[in-house]
């Protein structure tokens, strides 16, 4: 176990084994020293984890969608896992884009963004500091009320 997966598991929380690929695609791939994560949605022991019990967001569960934002964080880290072999290789975040099934009327995506920006930053430090865009969608897969992209630039062995 790795640097990074001890202080996650320091702060309270477990990196839970990468999700497999849902479709014909993989859930992070590897281009140059940069790795790319498909969308990953905040489940927890292959069940959602949804704010007011529903996929959509709004102001009343705002909180709980930005707990929910944690979560899809900690599944995006371990798609990175699966491709780096560590959370150690990991040098920047690079990009996290978060995607919010929203409520007509609901405009605080960034609110719930800052979930997983904190625990990036708790986690990774300056390393973890990233450019992002917080996006209001009609709908995501699974009803979901969250999803998650995430860019790491990582550092790999000269082969």
């Amino acid at each position: 176990m790795g640097i990074v997966e001890e202080k996650i598991i320091r702060i309270g929380l477990i990196l839970p084994p990468a999700a497999a690929a849902a479709g014909l695609y993989s859930s992070a791939i590897r281009s140059g020293n940069l790795v790319y994560t498909s969308g990953q949605l905040p489940l927890l022991d292959g069940k959602l984890v949804e704010p007011g019990g529903k996929g959509k967001v709004n102001d009343e569960c705002k909180e709980d969608a930005v707990h929910a934002s944690r979560v899809a964080l900690l599944n995006a880290l371990a798609a990175i896992k699966s491709v780096t072999g560590t959370l150690d290789s990991i040098e920047r975040i690079v990009k996290l884009t978060l995607y919010v099934a929203s409520e007509k009327d609901f405009t605080s995506q960034h609110i719930v963004a800052n979930g997983a920006s904190s625990l990036l930053h708790e986690i990774f430090g300056e390393r973890g500091s990233h450019a992002r865009s917080a996006v209001g969608v009609a709908g995501l897969p699974l009803d979901a009320s969250l999803e998650i992209e995430l860019i790491a630039q990582c550092k790999f062995p000269v082969i």
